[in-house]
Parts: C-alpha cells; structure tokens; sequence
C-alpha cells in the first residue's frame, strides 16, 4: 500500500513538471508528428482531461479512456438531446456514459432551470432543445414546419402567439421560415423581459459535397433583424464546462481541447484556459492558423493552437507506436 502510495505520488509529481512545461508549446501550433515520439507522447501523457467534438473515432476516443483518460464529447449538436446522442455514440462504439456528453441543448436547458425560468420558451430549432427542456420542467412551443402556404396578410390574420413567451430560443433548424423568424422578432420585441439564448454559431456544415448553412446563419439573422445579441450557450463560450471547472472535475492546466474549426473549438479552448489542438481534417488547417498568426486582431490570434496533427487519428501513431 506504502509503495502503491509513493507510485502515485511520483506519478502526480511528473504530471506536474511536464504539465508546468507545456506552457512554451502555448499558441505555438507544434505539430507533434515533428516532435520525438517521446516527446509527443509526453505531452499526451501529461493531459488528464481530454475533450473532442469526433463522433466518428471510437477508436481513439476508447484508446484514450483506457490510458486513464477522462474523456468527453464536447459538441455543439443540439439537433438531438443527451440520451439521443448517448445512444448514438454507443452504437458507433464508444465507451462512454452520459455524464460524459456535454452538449448544447443540455447546457441551455440548465442554465434555463438555474434562472429558475417559468415562462414559455419559443425554439428555433430541433427536438433535442425541446426534449432538454422537457427534462428540467420548462414550458415551449413545438418544433417542427411553421410555412407560409398563403398570403403573409391571411398568414398574420390567423396567427397564433403565445401569451408568456420569456425567452427565444435559436439553434440548427432546416425547417427555418418566414413565420419563425416573424415570431422570434416579435417575442424579441419585449426587450430584456425576454431572453435571447442560442445554442451555437457555427457558420456550416456539410453533407458530401454539398456546404449547408448552420446554426450561426439562423442566429446572426435573428440578431440582426432584432437589434440585439444572443448570449450564445455552446462553444466557443465556456458555459459547456463551467461547472465540471467550478467542482474541480476539470482542471484547466492539464484538459487538451481537441477540434477542427479555430473560431469555435479552439476559441473554446483558449476561453476555458485549456490546451488545444486542431485537427487539420475539418473545417481550418495550417493555412488558416498562418493568417491568424499573421493577422493585427487580437481575437483571431485567440485560434491559433497549442498543437497540430493532420487528422484524428494521428494520435494512434503518437500513442502506440
């Protein structure tokens, strides 16, 4: 027990040297497939916390936890709720329990039941904000088609408004349309009274070979038409997190924030004061962090990351080989 004891120790003791040495690797996008083996794996070696936005590398995700990894899904998806997510990802194979999604429907709904919210909520967006908001208790309108089959003026004779709508609510929909962007504006109108939540701006995504509007386009059109800003709940603001911070469940000095797209992910990172890494295999590449390094603005250089590997899986090699 007394020697089990001194191996710990000495183990917290090295994490905490390597961990005090990561700080020359800050914002310097080293590609660790440059680095020594040793070396790279060290870095690794010293994180304990890993988050990633991969709902396609089980693999790696799996291999992490069982190098005594506490590993999460870090995702701005708030087109399905957390158990929708769960049983998707167990089915893709990863070895993982709910409490290790954090997502952004989830996320909003809490931060809704902690400002002991008791009106209605009006969504654009899908079910997984609503099943959220079933979860904790809180009143909204359905989601769905809301078209405009007739004239706007027959439209706006027969229209159907909630009476104590407190707060809107904006995240990915493809059913978006002319009488939800009319309601949302409308509820908006009541000034402060009614709160603004968005779950996420991510500008796009895709589907093949085909680049499709998301969350942000919604959101940002939204704002605009109401002369206001959303508080917006996902990353890059540091709310999906906050809490496992507070509790001490994450400790910012030795968590590796893994994704593709610099203004959200890393931003993310850079935000909640953890390590990043940008995977070159989505969104942004070295040719991006170049421009942001390059750049007079000060919140693009916040994007440039810790660490670089062509794709997700590189890790495999760093770890294993």
């Amino acid at each position: 027990m007394v020697g089990r004891r001194m191996g710990e120790g000495l183990y917290k003791m090295i994490r905490r040297f390597f961990s005090k040495n990561l700080q020359k690797y800050k914002q310097s996008c080293t590609q660790l497939l440059k680095l020594s083996k040793n070396e790279a794996r060290n870095i690794i070696d010293t994180m304990e916390t890993i988050l990633c936005d991969a709902d396609d590398s089980p693999r790696i995700f799996n291999c992490l936890r069982e190098r005594g990894k506490k590993c999460y899904i870090c995702t701005n998806n708030s087109t399905r709720s957390r158990e929708g997510l769960l049983k998707k990802a167990l089915q893709y194979g990863f070895q993982i329990n709910i409490q290790n999604i954090l997502t952004s429907a989830h996320t909003l709904a809490h931060y809704l039941k902690d400002l002991e919210f008791l009106n209605t909520v009006y969504i654009i967006g899908k079910e997984g904000i609503a099943q959220e908001l079933d979860a904790v208790d809180i009143k909204h309108t359905q989601t769905g088609p809301d078209i405009l089959n007739c004239t706007l003026d027959e439209y706006i004779e027969h229209i159907r408004l909630e009476s104590d709508v407190g707060a809107v609510v904006v995240g990915f929909d493809d059913h978006i349309s002319f009488p939800k962007l009319m309601k949302a504006l409308h509820y908006l109108e009541g000034g402060e009274r009614c709160l603004f939540l968005a779950t996420n701006t991510d500008e796009t995504f895709s589907r093949t070979s085909v680049i499709c509007p998301g969350s942000g386009v919604i959101v940002r059109s939204v704002e605009f038409g109401a002369k206001r800003t959303a508080t917006i709940i996902g990353k890059p603001s540091t709310y999906l997190c906050s809490s496992l911070i507070k509790s001490g469940e994450l400790r910012p000095e030795t968590t590796l924030m893994i994704g593709d797209r610099g203004n959200i992910d890393i931003l993310f990172g850079y935000n909640c004061g953890f390590h990043t890494m940008l995977v070159g295999s989505g969104i942004h590449g070295l040719d991006d962090v170049r421009k942001w390094r390059n750049s007079n603005d000060p919140e693009l250089y916040k994007q440039v990351p810790d660490f670089y590997l062509p794709k997700f899986g590189d890790l495999m090699q760093i770890l294993y080989h």
